[in-house]
């Protein structure tokens, strides 16, 4: 089978090595980190629990064929849902990002971390409810903190340095990545068969942003964050089943990522990979609006009377 030697740590795409090390050896010690974590999930919850008072969003929501129920599935937040890990993480993602309300990160490229909550929940009631009828312990809500400050971390920092929009791709993309890392920790996954699992979420390629700007903007956006959570349970979960990885999916040349979708730039870690993103997120108190726009809209509310 053909797969990375972790040893060798190949350029340029030792990125995809580091954030596969970062996610099976990195220690998170930070309170701060924990703290923000645990607000962020009530948060997010309460934004996926809002927007089921709106029938456009649960009528997406449900096993593929009807009336499926999945033993030992995944529990859809709020729902009698009970799914396969890979509907459900699309579920609870649809049902986070509907309202535009869950946290925001700034930078070269923008996106909400939480997203990957839908990966992550929708794994953690999978293996936790599959370990009960093993006799094993379930996961614990320590484990998921874990797994969301990762996936912030993942996608955030990528974000730093990287944009993805100015080349035309959406930022649903981090979200992919991040839910793939962070779905193959929880699986259990080797860090060899994350790295394997990692290199797919970059051959994926990504959604085109178009449907985020006028005349299309419409409400795939509400959904694509779920659908990209989703792709990247479905990954780790081929790659635990020994799926070969692609050494050089970032850096072949012409057929690569950097060079078919990324106008031949590299990526770049703009810090080591730690609880940094956590720390520093963003929450939006007041209104669903993009963060730099709650004075705007607070003022539209307010002075009209």
């Amino acid at each position: 089978m053909r797969t990375f030697d972790l040893a060798e740590r190949p350029n340029p795409d030792k990125i995809v090595i580091d954030i596969a090390n970062y996610v099976h050896k990195t220690k998170i010690t930070s309170e701060e980190a924990f703290s923000t974590a645990h607000y962020c999930l009530l948060d997010t919850i309460g934004c996926g629990l809002l927007a089921l008072r709106f029938p456009e969003c649960i009528k997406h929501l449900g096993p593929i064929v009807p009336n499926t129920v999945v033993p030992n599935g995944a529990r859809v937040i709020g729902t009698q849902f009970v799914l396969d890990p890979v509907k459900a993480a699309w579920d609870i993602g649809c049902l986070i990002r509907w309202l535009d309300y869950n946290d925001t990160w700034l930078a070269a490229e923008w996106g909400h971390p939480s997203d990957n909550l839908g990966a992550i929940l929708a794994v953690a009631d999978y293996v936790s409810r599959e370990n009960i009828t093993k006799g094993k312990s379930p996961l614990t809500m320590n484990d998921v903190l874990i797994a969301m400050i990762k996936a912030h971390e993942i996608q955030g920092v990528i974000a730093i340095k990287n944009s993805f929009n100015r080349v035309g791709l959406d930022h649903v993309l981090l979200v992919r990545v991040a839910s793939t890392a962070v779905a193959s920790l929880l699986l259990g996954l080797t860090e060899e068969q994350t790295v394997n699992a990692l290199t797919h979420a970059w051959i994926d390629g990504s959604s085109l942003r178009t449907y985020r700007h006028a005349p299309n903007a419409g409400s795939r956006k509400s959904w694509a964050a779920g659908d990209a959570a989703s792709r990247g349970v479905r990954l780790a979960m081929i790659c635990q089943k020994g799926e070969m990885g692609i050494p050089t999916a970032l850096s072949a040349s012409t057929w690569g990522f950097y060079d078919v979708l990324f106008k031949g730039n590299h990526l770049v870690l703009e810090r080591e990979l730690n609880s940094y993103v956590m720390e520093n997120v963003l929450f939006k108190i007041s209104f669903p609006a993009e963060f730099h726009a709650q004075t705007a809209v607070e003022a539209a509310v307010v002075l009209p009377p």
